[in-house]
């Protein structure tokens, strides 16, 4: 079983969202995990926004990068530049990817505005960890 690890700035919205996308694609191939350089708390609108996909992450928790540099990861993705330019040193001889994600935490206008950026950020995310799975974990 791969050990996974998702990295972004807070652990609130694009992290916790590709979390619960991997664990659905991947299932039992791989442990996923995610975290953050900084921990913001997950972000109610991203919760809101994966269970009208159908996926829960209202259990996931908001984590520290440095909670996790004893598990030996096989793959890092970053799912922000910040993140992926200020990750911490974590040991281990595992694979990198990156893909800058617009964050929807950021987005400004009517409530409905602001939904629909976070259901786009969603949108992309899920389609990125469909294939990512399937190009990495089979």
């Amino acid at each position: 079983m791969k050990n996974i690890l998702v990295l972004c700035t807070g652990n609130s919205c694009r992290s916790q969202i590709a979390e619960g996308y991997l664990r659905h694609f991947a299932g039992d191939r791989a442990k996923i995990y995610s975290a953050g350089i900084e921990t913001h708390g997950v972000n109610p609108k991203a919760i809101q926004v994966m269970a009208e996909d159908g996926i829960d992450i209202s259990g996931h928790t908001s984590n520290n990068v440095d909670e996790y540099t004893n598990i030996p990861f096989d793959y890092l993705i970053t799912v922000c530049d910040n993140a992926n330019e200020n990750c911490p040193y974590l040991p281990g001889n595992f694979k990198r990817f990156h893909y800058n994600f617009p964050d929807p935490a950021k987005a400004q206008g009517t409530p409905e505005e602001v939904m629909d950026s976070f259901r786009n950020v969603r949108d992309m995310i899920k389609e990125y960890s469909r294939n990512w799975v399937a190009q990495n974990i089979g």
